[in-house]
Parts: structure tokens; sequence; C-alpha cells
């Protein structure tokens, strides 16, 4: 089943409940409420009768005209209920009042019957239990009890007016009931399309991206749904950027690769011919494998990085022994170029716990990044000062090519490689950045990279917090 008709489903089983319980909930508290207005009226009713029955009994100083005052409440009915053949012109107007009627005996202070208006016990014949409500008749001159009147004795009273009330109250609440579960079923349906919309089209569009096409979905809310638009959104978007990534790395790997490989087959050739000098062919040889080996280096470093194996050896370090040793191991690179690398140092900086090793490897590319950017006769400055007292701050500065605005946010991922970069035979993976911010992250610290634009110079930052 599909999640739109569950959705839906749900929604109208809840609905349904709900409708049930409100009616059956509504039906009994009604009944239970007219329950006791019927007996609040029977009560009254009995009492007055009980009344008007003292009055006669003492006006008559008998029962002789306790008929009068069963007709003047309306349950004189001339007959047994039910009997054909009455004339009596109290009849309409008693059905009118009781449509049910109500059945009243009058016994006296002995139990004997005196009157019963359904004709079913006969007059002085001993009364048996009676149900219904009692009241006494007293006799209003010596205020002596005289008899008993039943009323209502086999529950009649108000019988159809109360399940006709009943019956037409459940009527409407079930109509009412299904009109809300109509409703309820268009908004369930209506809702649950919004809901599952996005849903399907998510569906289709990851479809669609695992053919290799890639699609946006489009953002109609701020809510969790418009969220997930957005999200999946993104995630295209660097999906998008990682495919393009990828060809570029297959682009600049084949070509790291092909460059040493046809250097090493023609040296190799020449030396099987005797056309190559043995020690010239060897050093340029020795001298590919090298590049060789350093793309498989970072092709390893990167993958550490992935699964979160970079280990560090931490120890003790001297920060301006380490950055004075970084200098001097790139002024050969830097003196080919005709670019002056130079240290600037605080006086404080302070000894770090760091991995020597990594470190000199971050630094490594960052230096050679900044020397190769350079033209002849320009300038990269290495240099480190205390910021706040806790935080050391390493500066990589350069007057060289720069940075595009539009490559900023993108040259610590893997496998960039700007344009500029490209066009000036800069040799390279686009893996070195991201390696040497891992290195900088697992020791603590960030990096960051600024530049005013092309022909301005590039400024990487590396702080580190002090004792990390």
């Amino acid at each position: 089943m599909s999640l739109r008709w569950r959705i839906m489903g749900a929604t109208v089983l809840v609905v349904l409940l709900a409708v049930l319980i409100s009616v059956a909930v509504g039906y009994y508290a009604a009944q239970s409420r007219l329950g006791e207005f019927v007996d609040e009226i029977g009560d009254d009713e009995a009492v007055q009768l009980a009344r008007n029955l003292s009055r006669e009994h003492t006006t008559a100083g008998g029962w002789g005209t306790a008929d009068r005052a069963l007709s003047e409440a309306g349950y004189s009915y001339g007959q047994a209920p039910g009997r054909e053949g009455s004339d009596d012109g109290e009849e309409d107007h008693v059905e009118a009042l009781h449509r049910d009627p109500v059945r009243v005996v009058i016994i006296d202070t002995d139990g004997r019957v005196v009157r019963d208006n359904f004709f079913e016990l006969a007059p002085g014949e001993p009364a048996p239990d009676l149900g219904g409500r009692r009241e006494t008749v007293s006799d209003l001159a010596t205020n002596q009890p005289v008899g008993y009147v039943y009323v209502d004795v086999n529950r009649e009273f108000l019988s159809s007016e109360s399940h006709g009330f009943l019956s037409r109250l459940l009527l409407i609440t079930l109509i009412g009931g299904a009109v809300t579960a109509g409703v309820a079923i268009l908004l369930a349906g209506w809702l649950s399309r919004r809901i599952t919309a996005p849903v399907t089209a998510l569906t289709d569009a990851t479809q669609a991206i695992a053919q290799g096409d890639t699609t946006r979905l489009p953002v109609t809310s701020s809510d969790e749904l418009g969220r997930m638009s957005e999200a999946f959104n993104r995630m295209t978007s660097a999906l998008e950027t990682q495919r393009d990534l990828r060809r570029r790395l297959v682009n600049d790997v084949s070509h790291e690769l092909n460059t040493p490989l046809s250097v090493i087959q023609l040296e190799a050739k020449g030396l099987s011919d005797g056309l190559q000098e043995p020690e010239r062919a060897s050093d340029l040889i020795i001298g590919e494998v090298h590049r060789l080996r350093g793309l498989v280096s970072d092709l390893n470093s990167l993958a550490e990085t992935d699964y979160g194996e970079l280990g560090l050896t931490l120890e003790p370090t001297s920060l301006s022994a380490l950055l004075t040793a970084e200098v001097e191991r790139w002024q050969p690179q830097a003196r080919a170029r005709e670019v002056e690398l130079s240290l600037r140092l605080s006086d404080d900086l302070p000894d770090m716990s760091l991995d020597r090793m990594r470190m000199s490897q971050a630094l490594g590319n960052f230096l050679s990044n900044a020397i190769n950017a350079s033209e002849p006769g320009g300038a990269v400055v290495l240099g480190a000062e205390l910021e706040g007292g806790d935080t050391v701050a390493i500066s990589v500065v350069d007057d060289g090519a720069g940075i595009e605005a539009a490559d900023l946010p993108h040259v610590f991922d893997r496998f960039y490689r700007t344009d500029q970069s490209r066009s000036r035979g800069i040799a390279g993976t686009g893996l070195g950045l991201a390696i040497a911010r891992a290195v900088v992250e697992a020791h603590g610290g960030t990096v960051t990279v600024s530049s005013a634009g092309p022909g301005q110079g590039a400024t990487v930052i590396i702080r580190l917090i002090r004792n990390s």
C-alpha cells in the first residue's frame, strides 16, 4: 500500500473513531440528563397530584371525587388504555399531554386499592407492591394521612417523548458525523497528496540521479517537506560538484601519470638503443618515479582522511624551529623560480604539541602553492604570531596570481584546481590543500584562504590553539 493511501486511511480512521466516540458520549450523556429531567417532572407531578387528591378528599369527606383530581391532572382515561369505544371528550386532551398513558394507583391507609386508572386492580382489593413515585394523601382538616398515590407505576412517564428526542438526537448526530467524515476524507485526500507529492518527486529525482541525470525539487513551503526539498537540492549541487571534480581528477591523474610514464619509456628506449647516456637517463627516470610516488602518497593521505585514519604522533615542538626549517627546505625551489622566500616571527612564540612531520606536510603544501603562484621577482613570507594569548596564527602570504572570488569557497575541495593553476601549467591533482586542511583540523586548528582577486596575491592563515 502506498504512503498516500496509508496516510489517508489513518486520517479517516482517526476521524471516524473520534466521531463515533463523540456520538456515543453525547448520546449517553443526553440520555442520562434527560432521564434526570423526566424524573424531576415526574416528582413534581406526583406532588401536585397528591395535593389535589388531599383537597378533594377533604372537601368530599372521602374518595368520591378522586376521579376529578385524576382527570384534571390528565390521568383519567375513562377505560383501560387500548380499549376501543371511548367517547370521553377528555381523551384527546389526555393524549396531547401524555402520548404514553401513565398508570396511577391510589390506595388507602389499609393498603386497599381506591382507584387504578388502568383498571388492572379492582377497587377494594389489597394492593401489591407498586413501583413509581409514591406521595402521601392527607386530610387537610386533620392533617392525617388517608392514603397514598403511586404515579408512573409502570415507568411510562414521557417515554415516547424521551425516546423520540433521543432518536432524533442520534439521527442528527449521525448525519453530522457523516458530513464530518466526508469532509475529513476530502481533507485527508488533499493532505496526503500534499505530503506524498514531494516524496514522489524526491523518489523520481533520486532515480534520475542514479541514471546520471540531475534535477531540482520545487520548494513550495518552509516546513519539513520544504526543508527536505532544499536539502535534496543542496545534495544535488554537491553531487554535481563532485562529479565535475571526479572528471577533473581523471584528467589530472591521467596527465600526471602519462607524463612521467612517457619520460620513463623514452629514456628506457634511449638506453636500450644506446642513444642516451646511462647517468642522465637514470637521473630522469628516478625523478619521474619520485613524481609518481608523490601522487600515490597524496592519494594515500586522502584515503586516510576519508576513513578517519589520519593518525598524529604529537610531541613538544619549537614552532620557531619548525618554521625556520620549512623556509630552508623550500629555498631551493624559491630560488629556482626567482622568488624571495622570507621568515617573519614574533619573539613570544610558544612551544606546541604537534606532529612535526604532518605539520611540515601541510606547511609544505601552502608554501609550494605560494611559490608556484608567484612571478619571478615576487615574494613569499612565512610568518607566525601569538593572538589573544592562546592562539598561534601562522600565515603564508604571497604577491602572486591571486584567486578568483568564485574559486575561494572551493580551494579546499578535493580534486579542485583553479583555471589559473591550469593555465600557468602548475602540476598537481588538487589534493594538496584538502590534505593540508585535514592535517590542521586534526591538530584542532582552522585554516582560511583570502585573496583580493586575480593578480593581488593570496594569504593563508593557520590558527592553532596553544598547548593543543
